[in-house]
């Protein structure tokens, strides 16, 4: 590809994400940020995703061959930085912020040089005291009582802890991803991380699929089948599976909390005549075979 068309793209890459910071400072104002980050790279996994099936299409082998790499990049890069980009959004300002990431070009060579072993010239030393005393400057807004007690912005804070991760995801790539095109280490790492920040998109879809729709459609069966009475006492075991999913996550229960689960199983089971209905059926075909 000709020098030009690189500076171009990565002229347009510079305008694209100088004017993200302050879509996101928008964006934040009326979405969560976690709701923010997973919009966000949810819609940018599928248009990668299509773009590499319409183009290179997958490589099964080095899929399979950097597929942990891909893991660790989404996690950090992905993940990592927008979750900690859009929740300090909502703390410092969008210039704070672009000047805090203007730290990246910097923070990756220090790094280059301690993962990659690449060397660091002069100039870049330089550049790099520089860089730092301004990031200072920004974050503490030049006051001596901040700099005294180290006070600064959360928001600035996160947005460096941020920097810090899409630090790590270009230095970590050029470590780890071997023989794989930009095009599939962008898709596939925007795909590991976007399953990490639409964690609650599943949570919704959980929820309008099997509460919304199949939970209410069952229970209008039921009151259309057996009656509202019993089919109301089936909501005494929403507490027990909401205790049952809670000790499976980590929530201790108290031998109160099981006598009572119990007790409700127990109810249940005996109101709604479900232990009547083998004799019930037995009764059924007597009759059947009396009429005969």
């Amino acid at each position: 590809m000709k020098p030009m068309k690189i500076y171009a793209m990565l002229l347009g890459f510079s305008i694209f994400t100088g004017a993200t910071f302050n879509l996101a400072k928008y964006t934040v104002e009326y979405l969560a940020p976690s709701s923010a980050a997973a919009w966000r790279f949810g819609l940018a996994a599928v248009v990668m995703l299509v773009i590499l099936l319409l183009t290179e299409g997958v490589n099964k082998s080095l899929l399979k061959k950097n597929a942990i790499a891909y893991a660790v990049l989404g996690i950090v890069g992905i993940f990592g930085f927008n979750a900690l980009f859009f929740i300090g959004m909502k703390c410092t300002s969008p210039v704070n912020a672009a000047l805090i990431m203007g730290l990246n070009p910097l923070l990756t060579t220090i790094f280059a040089r301690m993962i990659l072993k690449d060397k660091i010239v002069k100039r870049q030393a330089v550049g790099i005291a520089f860089a730092f005393i301004g990031v200072f400057l920004v974050i503490t807004q030049g006051s001596l009582e901040a700099i005294a007690t180290l006070s600064v912005s959360v928001g600035d804070l996160l947005i460096f802890a941020g920097n810090l991760c899409w630090t790590l995801y270009a230095v970590l790539g050029r470590r780890f991803i071997k023989d794989a095109t930009p095009l599939s280490t962008t898709t596939y790492t925007m795909a590991a991380g976007a399953i990490g920040l639409i964690g609650a998109w599943g949570a919704v879809a959980f929820m309008a699929v099997f509460t919304s729709v199949l939970g209410y459609l069952w229970w209008n069966q039921g009151v259309k089948e057996i009656g509202a009475g019993k089919t109301s006492l089936f909501f005494n075991l929403v507490p027990v599976v909401t205790m049952i999913i809670s000790f499976a996550a980590g929530t201790p229960i108290t031998f109160f909390q099981m006598i009572g689960a119990a007790l409700v199983i127990v109810g249940v089971l005996a109101s709604s005549g479900i232990f009547q209905l083998p004799k019930a059926h037995a009764e059924k075909q007597k009759r059947m075979l009396a009429a005969k």
